[in-house]
């Protein structure tokens, strides 16, 4: 019979340590991965988002300069964009508690969607 020849092992506080180790080390890089994707999908909301309001600013104006040339007149036509954007806020302010409530949680779930992949 051919006898093998057996590596000692590591004592078992040993293996724990390192057990340990390796799991904190998971752990940050389970974190750091998380931050970071939510830090790049937030750049790329931002970016978005500004190249939508500068889309919307753009189309305001174009809008009042629209019905100051068929009002001939400018305070009418940016009077008449300056009264749709008061109904629009007021909209907003009567309906306030509604429209919170859905993007709080889009924006949760939005953080939090790492979770469900893990």
């Amino acid at each position: 019979m051919e006898e093998t020849k057996k590596e000692p092992q590591p004592p078992l506080i040993d293996q724990l340590k390192e057990y340990a180790e390796i799991r904190l080390k998971l752990a940050k890089y389970k974190a750091i991965d998380g931050g970071s994707t939510i830090f790049a999908s937030m750049i790329a909301d931002v970016v978005v988002v500004m190249s939508m309001v500068a889309a919307f600013v753009f189309a305001s104006f174009t809008l009042a300069f629209y019905l100051a040339d068929l009002f001939q007149s400018y305070w009418e036509g940016f009077g008449c964009v300056a009264i749709l954007y008061l109904l629009i806020a007021l909209l907003f302010k009567v309906n306030k508690a509604r429209i919170e409530k859905p993007l709080a949680n889009a924006f949760v779930r939005k953080i939090f969607k790492n979770k469900n992949n893990d």
